[in-house]
């Protein structure tokens, strides 16, 4: 396919089927940073609507697989993100599909633990699961839907017994693609921000921080947290995470992978210390927070982890890396990330590996120019857009509004 460069208007002809409602490679991903390239002054309003335009040619699909990354969840981000009047309509036509898709895919989940059965990545993780939904649905005044599923993210620490074996309710018989596959026998734990138990953990946290909260959520963040505790690898000064558990380490608890994977945001260390930081806000312990700051830290200054970024990219490169760190450092401003962060940010310009071929958010240049718009530690967030990766800050401004409202949830 041909490629189109962030800047430039939007194709007049679809590239690939679904182009157009993609956030992580299509028109809603190049939307969401001319939405942010106006709100910034960098761009304007004329050209981000065409994109929105562009975005919204088709009718928006909003099939049960819809998810954040694809379909309605994504396209109502985008809008919701830009804050535009002229949008309000058509965004609350697409939230009313996204509300019955979310509760068909919350029935087909509750009835699969039901059923004892293992799930799917794509049933709970954030880029095509219910942990996704539920980042789009902390944007809105949709409480009661969010609810549940922070209700159902909780229901997924009930360990299920399988073929004789007591496994964690949310280990997957698939491979990491997310396929049956005789390479991994029994399947595998996935501990990534993307695809695996950091997307939960970062969502469960994320929402006592805006003031949203169910039964036994804060044993579901511990739960969490202690299952990527368990499996921290390396030494005090360079410590690190497999991506993903086989069931021979399960049983003997010793991870076959020698040393650190590339420092990422979507599997690696930035994207799971992020999620343990923010289960430590979550829960007011800044031991806990500290601890994650420091991880990072330790992986800003390994050149060995360094040396494993390969690309630019938002998803695995340096652009998560960076944007990771920017906005953990935010949350720490007296942590040692915020010190590291200029030189990193320095590091990443001085060696910047090329124009990508790729113009997605996640894996191409939209993604990299949107971490260039990130603000510098100290400064007030100007957009939101990486809400949809689980690092935006958080913004409390409704917190006892909301809080009161579950409280009286729960009394009735």
């Amino acid at each position: 396919m041909t490629h189109t460069d962030p800047c430039s208007p939007p194709p007049e002809h679809e590239p690939k089927p679904g182009w157009h409602q993609s956030l992580s490679d299509g028109a809603a991903g190049l939307a969401l940073l001319h939405i942010t390239y106006a709100q910034t002054g960098v761009g304007d309003w004329a050209t981000a609507h065409r994109w929105v335009t562009a975005m919204t040619r088709d009718p928006v699909a909003a099939h049960p697989d819809a998810c954040l990354f694809h379909g309605a969840p994504a396209v109502a981000f985008v809008l919701r993100t830009a804050g535009q009047p002229s949008y309000a309509a058509a965004l609350a036509a697409i939230d009313d599909h996204i509300a019955k898709l979310t509760r068909h895919r919350l029935d087909q989940a509750h009835d699969r633990i039901e059923r004892g059965l293992l799930p799917e990545l794509r049933e709970f993780d954030l880029i095509n699961g219910l942990t996704g939904i539920g980042a789009y649905l902390l944007q809105t005044d949709n409480t009661e839907l969010l609810r549940d599923v922070l209700a159902y993210l909780v229901r997924l620490t009930e360990p299920l017994r399988v073929d004789g074996q007591t496994l964690p309710g949310w280990w997957t018989g698939n491979a990491p693609a997310d396929r049956p596959d005789p390479r991994w026998p029994g399947g595998h734990a996935n501990l990534g921000l993307a695809h695996g138990i950091a997307g939960p953990l970062a969502l469960l946290a994320t929402a006592v921080i805006h003031g949203v909260t169910v039964s036994d959520h804060a044993e579901a963040i511990d739960h969490f947290d202690a299952a990527l505790g368990r499996w921290r690898c390396g030494t005090r000064t360079r410590p690190w995470w497999p991506g993903t558990i086989t069931p021979a380490e399960w049983r003997t608890g010793d991870v076959a992978q020698p040393g650190p994977q590339r420092p990422s945001w979507c599997y690696g260390t930035p994207g799971l210390a992020r999620a343990r930081q923010l289960a430590g806000l979550a829960l007011s312990n800044p031991q806990r927070q500290h601890r994650a700051e420091t991880v990072l830290a330790r992986s800003v200054s390994d050149e060995a982890q360094l040396a494993l970024l390969h690309d630019d990219s938002l998803c695995h490169g340096w652009a998560g890396f960076v944007h990771t760190t920017a906005r953990m450092a935010a949350a720490g401003p007296d942590s040692e990330l915020a010190a590291l962060l200029p030189g990193l940010r320095a590091r990443w310009e001085q060696r910047r590996l090329g124009v990508s071929d790729r113009n997605g958010m996640l894996e191409g240049t939209a993604g990299i120019a949107l971490t260039r718009h990130t603000p510098d530690v100290g400064k007030l967030p100007t957009t939101r857009w990486d809400a949809c990766l689980l690092l935006a800050p958080a913004d409390t401004s409704n917190h006892r509004t909301r809080k009161e409202s579950d409280d009286q949830h729960d009394q009735h």
